[in-house]
């Protein structure tokens, strides 16, 4: 298997999440992880499995994921396993009524990453996943580098 991993980080929370994905796929074969400004279209090529996560930023993926999923080819990802994550944080640590009603209207980063990997041609190995910070800066929320490894497990036994 051949995996990689790419994200975007503001404040290091993604990319422990990044970072702790790859950990847990790299016994399984060979896995990069890569900020997505080091991410080029080339990094594609012979892939098992994409991952791809970002913060949520005003209910959506950072504009660089963005930017790069855009460039994608149509059908670029066909043959490829693909799962999203973002980091966020949960509603019930939002404690702000306008808030929660945002995020239940818009939702998170990973439900558009995933579509966007669907639209591209990539395979959902498994629903799109949100990991919890603490405020707007992290960090982590206690816990989620365990799911984190969880979630890997989960998208391993789809291949």
């Amino acid at each position: 298997m051949k995996a990689l991993v790419i994200y975007d980080s503001f404040f290091g929370n993604t990319e422990k999440i990044a970072q702790a994905i790859g950990e847990a796929l790299s016994s399984h074969g060979e896995v990069q992880v890569l900020k997505v400004s080091n991410a080029k279209l080339e990094h594609l090529a012979g892939l098992s499995l994409l991952v791809v996560g970002s913060p949520t930023r005003a209910f959506r993926p950072s504009p660089a994921i963005s930017s790069f999923l855009g460039g994608i080819p149509a059908n670029g990802l066909q043959g490829i396993k693909v799962a999203a994550f973002d980091t966020g944080i949960s509603l019930q640590d939002a404690n702000s009524a306008i808030l929660s009603f945002f995020v239940k209207l818009f939702g998170y980063a990973a439900k558009p990453i995933a579509a966007k990997l669907a639209k591209k041609g990539g395979a959902l190995a498994i629903p799109p996943e949100g990991f919890f910070v603490r405020g707007s800066e992290g960090p982590l929320k206690e816990g989620e580098l365990d799911r984190v490894a969880d979630w890997a497990k989960q998208i391993m036994a789809t291949l």
